[in-house]
């Protein structure tokens, strides 16, 4: 069952045209002209129920506009939408209800008030019922270990707390479908692996549906298993991230620590150096020409080898590469 279905969905916006300095505005006030830009370009996409789902592009390429028509902010150009088999748009006020939205940059919570008075306010606004409603509150305290913030207005919480407050008041009416729009931006290692694990634990025991935009591509290897990628409005890639590390990701590397200093390696055919230091030595290899084993055994030939490790391709060299072009060449 799908929860999300859009297709052909497109946004134009019209853009005002103006000379600059006063007589440029006087110009534009009494003959106004207008430019179209187009910023979501007639894409098309399911997204299943439980489905976690990465919505990935470079700044300007459509990814907010998507989201805030999928909330019914934003009225589509043309296209169809339906989100829980309603329409964002016509039918916002029960959207509303069923979704939670995070943006990393924006806060839904009040800003001089203690952190449980927004939870409070928002628990009322969304009639979830005070039984669960404590149920809740007691989870995710000690999931997001929320206890020492519950008293403090947001105004006076760090970037990481303020995020795990977020989270935790975008979950309380418990949606079926969540936008998550950079929930990790700015926060340290340790508390991006606290959010992480929420958001499994939410997919996993309450089956909701995320789309999470993010330029932090950890986010997406470790939350999503299929990821769409939209460059100048359009979709250019929508599947699993195992099929773009395999069809895109053909380059590995192979790094050898040597018992001695050593002066020349000869790579074999299908790879080459990489990197070369005083016992350190780093080859690049192409998959479909050569195995790592056979690096590895032409390598040992040459020099005492005292341990070796292998790179698995790295999902941001592989977006680089789709944005330059490997998907044209490819078809």
């Amino acid at each position: 069952m799908s929860a999300i279905q859009v297709e052909n969905l497109r946004k134009v916006f019209r853009v005002s045209q103006k000379q600059p300095g006063v007589l440029g505005a006087v110009k534009a006030l009494l003959d106004p002209r207008y430019e179209e830009k187009v910023a979501v370009d007639e894409i098309s996409f399911n997204v299943a129920a439980g489905e976690v789902v990465g919505y990935i592009g470079v700044n300007g390429a459509g990814k907010s506009t998507t989201i805030k028509m999928l909330t019914g902010v934003l009225v589509p150009s043309g296209g169809r939408v339906q989100v829980l088999g309603r329409d964002p748009h016509r039918q916002r006020v029960a959207n509303a209800k069923d979704i939670g939205v995070v943006f990393g940059q924006r806060s839904q919570l009040w800003w001089d008030i203690a952190f449980i008075e927004s939870l409070n306010l928002i628990a009322k606004m969304y009639e979830v019922p005070s039984d669960r409603y404590q149920q809740l509150l007691k989870q995710f305290s000690e999931t997001l270990e929320l206890d020492e913030l519950l008293r403090v207005p947001i105004r006076n919480m760090s970037l990481g707390q303020k995020m795990r407050a977020e989270l935790a008041a975008t979950l309380i009416h418990e949606p079926k479908v969540v936008y998550l729009d950079e929930p990790t931006i700015g926060l340290d290692l340790i508390v991006k692996e606290r959010i992480r694990e929420f958001i499994k634990k939410q997919n996993r025991e309450q089956n909701i549906t995320v789309i999470l935009t993010t330029h932090d591509l950890g986010d997406i290897e470790e939350l999503c298993e299929r990821v769409l990628i939209i460059d100048t409005g359009r979709i250019i890639f929508d599947g699993p991230i195992r099929t773009i590390k395999d069809q895109f990701g053909k380059y590995r590397e192979i790094t050898f620590e040597t018992a001695a200093d050593f002066q020349h390696v000869s790579a074999p055919v299908g790879a080459e150096v990489a990197a070369q230091e005083a016992r350190r030595l780093t080859l690049r290899f192409d998959r479909t020409l050569t195995s790592a084993s056979q690096v590895a055994a032409a390598v040992m030939n040459q020099i005492e080898v005292k341990d070796f490790s292998l790179s698995e391709p790295n999902l941001a060299a592989i977006i680089k590469q789709i944005y330059q072009g490997a998907l044209k060449e490819a078809a």
